[in-house]
């Protein structure tokens, strides 16, 4: 199902038209104006828009599209007689047009097709970005292709950006992009991650300082603004930063010069800002904790990653990607495949740590799977230890069986121990043969109260 902006002035004719396209399977969204229709485009698939209205005509309202959005198409209905017409929007970058009266297979045919073509230029779109990256972008959901078409659109204007999303979402990824397909490219990409900085030294670390400027500063310290001069700086989790160094972020930010704490030298620079937040930074604004000022002056452009619970469909193919991902980098000399309704399990689940937990999860299963299919079972194994090759059937009850979390850790609890008796306890043996560090291994084995207390 495609999402179809309407535009026409007559309450008859969008209705009409509402009927047509919705009868091929599509959502239709109605507007009475080219002016209503560019504040009703995001989700929008394909335009249907009359040539002929009062105020913004569908020519002006086709070339306002393609600046905001070179990929969307724009089919055009024109009165008969206005051939012309219709050949200049085609020349101006229309992807159709059709004449009044119009025929109801026409239309519909029509749409279909724009909305295809719409498809294929998101695709590409995503592989160009995919080819910047160096990385496979996962998934085919509306939500994520617009927010992949709206990163595309500023990545090359050197503006603000600031990415929300919540934790474990990939903002990291967006950031990535941003700079990639900037003009910035090939200058330093920098990040700081605001949260890990302890208050005292975030100005230190962002700004530089001199020798002997504070106690254990035994050296001088460049800035991560100085170290990202030329290219981007991206600073994770803004909303983190102490209220001082917010004043002097802004101010930095204003005039595009730093001083190190201690010296008396200023130096300019010339850094794109990418910021990011799992925050909602407008409502710490209303409650005090963020500085209005300098959240305009961040979020000049916004975008809004969306959770996994907004793109189920996208789960399916992140889980084999993950496994894929993760059999190369255990060197099991195969793909793992997941069984379609271990698949299916996965799908329905709400994924609160969002990708990452996707992530984490699909490579623990990996790292303690025995053979080359992981079904259902690898997340409901039995509490007591049994063999390795139990298949336990999945509990399906969603009404006071095991929650998802309590399956997963009552199979990986199974599988260390097997892990650790095949091994005669042997933590390096295990650690090895797991694809994990010793210490990890050491923590986990803690958590379930298996294997010998360590001595250090």
């Amino acid at each position: 199902m495609a999402r179809i902006l309407l535009v026409d002035d007559e309450p008859g004719v969008l209705f009409a038209l509402g009927e047509v396209v919705e009868s091929f399977g599509h959502q239709t969204v109605s507007v009475p104006s080219g002016e209503a229709a560019l504040a009703s485009l995001d989700g929008v698939d394909a335009v249907l828009t009359d040539f002929g209205m009062p105020g913004m005509n569908g020519l002006q309202l086709l070339e306002a599209i393609r600046a905001r959005d070179s990929t969307l198409p724009v089919v055009l209905v024109t009165a008969q007689g206005s051939e012309k017409l219709a050949v200049r929007a085609m020349k101006e970058g229309a992807y159709d047009y059709l004449t009044k009266p119009y025929d109801v297979d026409e239309v519909g045919y029509s749409v279909q097709r724009a909305v295809e073509t719409r498809h294929l230029r998101v695709r590409a779109r995503q592989l160009a970005l995919e080819d910047s990256l160096g990385v496979r972008i996962v998934g085919q959901s509306p939500a994520l292709a617009r927010v992949l078409e709206a990163t595309a659109r500023v990545a090359d204007k050197d503006v603000t950006v600031l990415i929300r999303g919540e934790t474990g979402t990939g903002k990291e990824l967006f950031a990535t992009l941003l700079h990639k397909k900037s003009r910035r490219a090939d200058r330093p990409l920098i990040r700081c991650n605001c949260a890990s900085i302890p208050h005292d030294l975030a100005e230190a670390q962002l700004f530089g300082h001199a020798k002997g400027a504070f106690t254990g500063a035994v050296a001088a310290h460049t800035g991560f603004f100085v170290q990202a001069h030329g290219g981007t700086l991206v600073l994770d989790e803004i909303g983190e930063l102490p209220p001082a160094v917010q004043a002097k972020l802004l101010r930095v930010l204003q005039e595009q010069e730093v001083q190190p704490l201690g010296s008396s030298k200023v130096e300019k620079v010339d850094v794109r800002l990418v910021a990011s937040t799992h925050r909602d930074l407008a409502a710490d604004v209303k409650a005090g904790r963020f500085r209005e000022d300098l959240y305009y002056r961040v979020a000049v452009v916004e975008l809004t990653v969306p959770p996994l619970r907004d793109r189920p469909g996208d789960i399916p193919l992140l889980a084999r990607e993950f496994a894929r991902k993760y059999s190369e980098r255990f060197g099991l000399g195969h793909v793992v495949q997941l069984q379609p309704e271990l698949v299916e399990l996965l799908a329905r689940e709400k994924w609160p740590g969002n990708v990452r937990q996707l992530e984490n999860t699909i490579a623990r299963l990996v790292a303690l799977a025995t053979g080359g299919l992981i079904g259902p079972s690898a997340l409901n194994a039995p509490m007591e230890p049994a063999p390795a090759e139990s298949t336990a059937p999945v509990s399906t009850d969603t009404e006071g069986g095991p929650t998802f979390k309590e399956q997963v850790e009552s199979f990986e609890r199974n599988l260390l121990n097997n892990a650790m008796a095949a091994a005669s306890g042997n933590q390096s043996a295990v650690a090895r043969r797991l694809g994990m560090t010793r210490a990890s291994l050491y923590d986990r084995l803690k958590k379930y109260g298996l294997g010998p207390e360590r001595k250090d």
